[in-house]
């Protein structure tokens, strides 16, 4: 009876988790982006042997869209790419795109198509701020890179 009621649960986003996560990742975006951004200003980061690199995209009034990639000289897998908006009145900064989704949802049904998580939204801005951690902690930046697309 227990197996039944946990597979009926539905899940429901935090929201108050969800916003410190976005409002953490907006002051550690911002400690790594250039503090006037403007379309095109890129900052790259060693870390171990990893390379991390911020674009700037789009700067508006009110919001700066950038994408964040992770490099390696010699790639076993699919290394992330991401897109993330930063919302300066809110200051916030959330995961809008990720290589293997055009659009993050607050939540997906399980299972789906995709076979994303329920709370992919929530994990992918929590990995974000993870990413952007070891950039702070360990990163020494470096010159921008060239990825082949």
């Amino acid at each position: 009876m227990a197996a039944m009621t946990a597979l009926k649960k539905t899940y429901h986003v935090d929201l108050p988790e969800l916003m410190r996560t976005y409002e953490t990742n907006y002051a550690k975006l911002n400690a790594l982006l250039p503090a006037q951004p403007s379309v095109g200003d890129v900052r790259c980061y060693q870390a171990a042997h990893l390379t991390y690199q911020l674009q700037v995209l789009e700067v508006t009034k009110y919001t700066t869209l950038v994408e964040i990639c992770q490099s390696d000289d010699i790639s076993i897998f699919p290394l992330p790419t991401m897109s993330v908006r930063l919302y300066h009145d809110a200051r916030v900064a959330e995961v809008l795109t990720t290589d293997q989704l055009n659009r993050v949802l607050a939540r997906y049904d399980y299972p789906n198509e995709k076979m994303v998580q329920k709370d992919e939204k929530a994990q992918i801005n929590r990995f974000l701020g993870d990413w952007l951690t070891f950039c702070l902690k360990r990163g020494i930046s470096r010159a921008p890179i060239h990825i082949n697309q």
